[in-house]
C-alpha cells in the first residue's frame, strides 16, 4: 500500500474554536447591519440571523458526525467521497475550491474599504483604472496584497502559529464586540424606544424575517473551516461537532449584539435615513465618540484578519487532500521539510489571491457570489453522506437530522440558483459559475486519468485513513 502523507496533530479545540468563529464573523458583520435595519427593522433582523444559526445548527450536527467518523484533510471532499464516490469528490472538491480560495482576497479588499474610513485619502494613491465602475488604485493594491502575504507567511510557517494567532485575534474580536454592546447600553441616551418599530416599515414581521433569513446561510460560512482541520487535531474527534456548535452559537450572538447595539443608540429610522456611509460607524462614535470608534476599529480589523487565517487553512488543507487523493497534481501536497506545512498549498493559494485585488472588489464579490454554491454544495453532499453512513445506526431521529439538513443545503441552492428570488446569482456571477464548471470539465477529462484509475482499495486509504484516534 502507497505511503500516506500526514499533518501533525497541533491543533488544540480552542485553536479550532477560535479558527471556526473567527471565520464567521467577517467584515459584514459589522459594515452590514445599516442594510439589515432598513430591510429589516432591529428584531426582524436579529429573529431572521437567529433562525439562520438554528438552521446551520442542524447542518453543523451533521458535520461534526462526519468529523469524527473521518477526521481527514480534505473535509467535504473525503465526505462526498466516501457517500457517493470519487466522481462526487471531484465535483464538491472543485466546487469548494473556488470558493475557499476566494474569500481569502475577499477578507484582504475589506482592509482598503475599512482605511477610506479611518485615513480617508491614504490608500488612494496611483489611480490605475476602473473596473466595474470600482477604482482600483496602487495603494489599496499594496496594503491588500501585504496581509495576503503576512498571512501567507504565517500558514507557511506552521499550524502551531496559525492557531495561536487566530485564538489572540478572536478573543480581542469577542472583547471588543463585548465593549461595543456593553458600552451602548450604559449610555442614558439610549432607549428601548429607539429601536421602534421592531420590522421594517412597509414590510410584515414574517417579509421583514425572510429579508435576513435569505442570507444568513452565507452569515455562517466558516464553521466548515473545522473539517479541514480535522487531521491535525491534537484532541478526540468526537469533541468536533461541541466546537461548530459553540462556533456557530457565538457567531449568532455576536451577530445579534452589533445589530441591536446599531439599533439602539439614536432613533433608527433616523440613522438610516441620514444615509451614512457606515452605520455602525456613525452609531458607535455617537454614542462613544473616537472611544467607541476605536473599539470598533478593533472588532473590524480582527474580523478581517481571522477571516483571512482561517480561510487560508480551510483552503490549503483541501488542496493538500485532494492531491493525496491524485485529483491533483501531488506538488500540492508536498510538506515542508521543518514545518510540516502544506507549503506549495499556501504558495499557490497566496498567488491566487494575490492576483485578485488588481481585478477591483467589485469583480470579487461577483465570484464569491457565485462561489456561494460551492458552499452549498459542500454542505449538501456532507448532510448526505451522513444520512447515508448513519443508517446503521438505530436512532431514527439522528438520521431524521441529516435529511433536515441535506434539505436545507437544497434550499440554500434555490436560493441562489431560481430566477426571480431576491436572492439570485446576478448574470456576471451565473458567467463566472459557467466559465469555473467549464474548467472543471476539461481539467477532469484531461488530467484526472490517473484519478479515476487508482483502485479503490488504494483510494479509501489515501483519502479516508487516518492515524488512530486520540482517546
Amino acid at each position: 500500500m502507497e505511503e500516506r502523507l500526514q499533518l501533525q496533530r497541533t491543533f488544540k479545540p480552542a485553536n479550532i474554536w477560535a479558527i471556526a468563529l473567527g471565520s464567521i464573523i467577517g467584515f459584514g458583520c459589522f459594515i452590514l447591519p445599516g442594510d439589515w435595519l432598513r430591510d429589516s427593522g432591529p428584531l426582524g433582523a436579529a429573529i431572521g440571523l437567529a433562525l439562520g444559526a438554528v438552521i446551520m445548527l442542524f447542518i453543523g450536527k451533521s458535520y461534526g458526525f462526519m468529523v469524527r467518523s473521518f477526521p481527514v484533510a480534505g473535509g467535504e471532499f473525503a465526505y462526498s467521497y466516501q457517500g457517493f464516490g470519487r466522481n462526487h469528490a471531484f465535483v464538491c472538491g472543485w466546487m469548494l475550491t473556488l470558493g475557499y480560495l476566494c474569500i481569502v482576497p475577499l477578507n484582504a479588499t475589506a482592509l482598503p474599504i475599512l482605511a477610506k474610513f479611518v485615513t480617508p485619502g491614504l490608500f488612494t494613491k496611483g489611480f490605475l483604472y476602473s473596473i466595474a465602475d470600482w477604482k482600483v488604485y496602487i495603494g489599496e493594491v499594496a496594503l491588500a496584497s501585504g496581509a495576503i502575504v503576512l498571512f501567507g507567511y504565517l500558514n507557511y510557517r506552521g499550524a502551531q502559529v496559525v492557531g495561536s494567532l487566530q485564538l489572540l485575534m478572536v478573543i480581542l474580536l469577542v472583547c471588543a464586540v463585548i465593549l461595543l454592546g456593553g458600552g451602548t447600553s450604559l449610555k442614558s441616551d439610549v432607549a428601548i424606544s429607539n429601536i421602534q418599530p421592531l420590522f421594517a416599515p412597509g414590510k410584515s414581521p414574517i417579509v421583514s424575517i425572510l429579508a435576513v433569513l435569505a442570507i444568513a446561510p452565507w452569515a455562517f460560512v466558516g464553521f466548515d473551516t473545522i473539517p479541514q482541520a480535522a487531521e491535525e487535531f491534537n484532541f478526540p474527534p468526537s469533541k468536533a461537532l461541541k466546537l461548530i456548535m459553540l462556533a456557530i452559537f457565538f457567531g449568532a450572538v455576536m451577530y445579534v449584539t452589533v445589530i441591536i447595539a446599531t439599533a439602539a443608540v439614536f432613533p433608527w429610522q433616523e440613522l438610516i435615513a441620514g444615509k451614512p456611509v457606515w452605520a455602525t460607524g456613525a452609531a458607535m462614535k455617537g454614542c462613544m465618540g473616537n472611544f467607541g470608534l476605536a473599539i470598533l476599529m478593533v472588532g473590524v480589523t480582527m474580523a478581517i484578519c481571522t477571516g483571512i487565517n482561517g480561510f487560508y487553512l480551510a483552503t490549503t488543507r483541501l488542496l493538500f487532500g485532494m492531491a493525496r487523493a491524485k485529483i491533483l497534481p501531488v506538488w500540492f501536497c508536498k510538506l515542508h521539510p521543518v514545518h510540516k506545512t502544506p507549503s506549495n498549498a499556501v504558495i499557490f493559494t497566496a498567488a491566487a489571491a494575490l492576483s485578485a485585488p488588481w481585478f477591483g472588489r467589485q469583480v470579487i464579490l461577483w465570484i464569491v457570489e457565485m462561489s456561494a454554491t460551492g458552499t452549498a454544495v459542500g454542505y449538501g453532499y456532507t448532510c448526505l453522506a451522513a444520512w447515508f453512513l448513519s443508517k446503521s445506526l438505530s436512532k431514527e431521529a439522528t438520521r431524521f437530522t441529516h435529511l433536515l439538513a441535506a434539505l436545507f443545503s437544497v434550499g440554500f441552492l434555490v436560493l441562489l440558483c431560481v430566477p426571480g428570488l431576491p436572492t439570485v446569482m446576478k448574470v456576471q456571477s451565473w458567467i463566472a459559475f459557467g466559465v469555473w464548471i467549464t474548467l472543471g470539465v476539461t481539467f477532469y477529462l484531461m488530467q484526472g486519468k490517473e484519478y479515476r484509475a487508482i483502485p479503490k482499495q488504494q483510494l479509501d486509504h489515501l483519502i479516508l485513513d487516518a492515524p488512530a484516534k486520540k482517546e
